[in-house]
């Protein structure tokens, strides 16, 4: 865990003269104080983090009565299960008694949860079943004491978590990219592998290098051997064009080349972006894989590889990159002010079988080596941002414009937040 200086004298006022000051500077990196303050880190938990919607598990995850995964967000903890009617559901993890948690476990099977600390007895779907000796408690009322409830919705086998129980409808949002992301049948895929990568830097570095291109070509060399996105759109515009001209045809998807992004500021309810672009791969390789030769079987109905790359966004701090024959699903979390989890999923279609339809080290090879690539520059980066004397500069306006679009909403959102 990196250790960092932070102000003592922080104050609101404090934070509404650093955003004033940020508006004298539009397309430029930030201050290093929103990376160093507390007080902005709670701001964000509050205000951003915990009402946006947030990738949890993939539902083949959790396929029995009783199956859970925890999601640590944070110092919150978050139960996702499926129930006993076969839907999947989200509570805190914090027993409504005296908080102690109910479940210690990351994974598992129960039929209930026991708070350890006095034995309050919960059921799968979260309501209380048992507290002892409350009979003596004449106005004690089993129902309004169950573990609260987090917003949880699942879309093509994709679990979703929102901890605003007023948050707006994703599914509404990502109805507008179903053709592109339905062409890869993930209600019917696997998880065929899952990794978390702890990076020592706060959550926005780990996100904005995400967000930009402009390091890939310098920084990811094998990414940047196979990927059109390294290049300014002059340079990969032949093709690309040409991938997009045959794109619907070669997969046998209609619409699969189609663009659309509501995204930040411009997404319908807060936290629900929604984004699906194509992008191409260059000659002599089709996905996304060493030496970009296929991995394994191809994903849902797609029938052939067309040179091509699905790039999406789903909600804030979820991402995924479809190849034809496999999809890698990013997400980012933030542990603490200094500390990310970012984890990637790998999945494949649920009837391929390890060994024999696929070699997981191959499937897996290129992302990791890019992730552990990316851990290294974003601990560089936040090394650098909390000197006090990093002046922060411009933005690149093709490379970094999807960054400066994260840039506005955060800064939009902080600023409301203090209002």
């Amino acid at each position: 865990m990196q250790t960092i200086a932070t102000s003592v004298d922080d104050s609101f006022e404090r934070m509404r003269a650093r955003l004033e000051a940020e508006k004298a500077r539009p397309h430029h990196a930030i201050n290093p104080y929103f990376y160093r303050s507390h007080l902005v880190h709670e701001q964000e938990l509050e205000h951003l983090i915990f009402k946006s919607w947030i990738y949890a598990l993939h539902a083949s995850e959790i396929p029995n009565t009783g199956d859970y995964q925890l999601l640590e967000i944070g110092e919150d903890s978050i139960i996702v299960v499926r129930t006993e009617d076969g839907d999947i559901k989200a509570m805190h993890n914090v027993c409504r008694h005296r908080g102690a948690r109910v479940c210690e476990a990351t994974q598992g099977n129960r039929k209930t949860y026991v708070c350890p600390y006095h034995g309050w007895v919960y059921h799968i779907d979260g309501s209380l079943k048992v507290a002892r000796e409350t009979h003596v408690m004449p106005d004690f009322d089993s129902a309004q004491h169950g573990l609260k409830p987090v917003n949880c919705v699942t879309y093509m086998g994709l679990v979703f978590i929102n901890c605003d129980l007023n948050a707006g409808d994703l599914t509404a949002s990502l109805d507008q990219i179903k053709a592109q992301l339905g062409a890869y049948d993930l209600d019917h895929a696997k998880v065929a592998h899952r990794k978390t990568y702890r990076v020592d830097a706060n959550w926005k570095l780990a996100i904005e290098n995400y967000l930009e291109c402009y390091h890939c070509a310098t920084s990811h060399r094998s990414y940047a051997r196979a990927h059109t996105l390294k290049d300014l759109e002059e340079k990969s515009a032949p093709v690309v064009a040409k991938m997009l001209e045959r794109a619907d045809e070669i997969t046998g998807i209609p619409g699969i080349s189609k663009e659309h992004t509501t995204i930040y500021l411009d997404a319908p309810s807060f936290g629900s972006c929604a984004h699906a672009m194509r992008y191409g791969l260059f000659d002599g390789y089709v996905t996304g894989t060493q030496d970009g030769r296929p991995a394994a079987p191809l994903m849902g109905d797609i029938q052939d590889y067309d040179g091509g790359v699905g790039d999406f966004q789903l909600g804030p701090l979820s991402f995924m990159l479809n190849y034809p024959d496999h999809c890698v699903l990013y997400r980012f979390l933030p542990k603490s002010l200094t500390e990310t989890d970012m984890e990637l999923v790998w999945l494949v279609r649920g009837d391929a079988v390890e060994g024999t339809d696929y070699d997981l080290e191959r499937l897996t090879w290129l992302w990791h080596h890019t992730t552990l690539e990316d851990e290294y520059i974003i601990t560089r980066n936040a090394a650098g941002v909390n000197s006090r004397f990093f002046e922060p500069g411009p933005y690149h306006p093709e490379f970094e414009f999807t960054l400066t679009q994260f840039i506005h909403w955060y800064l939009h959102t902080l600023e409301a937040s203090i209002a």
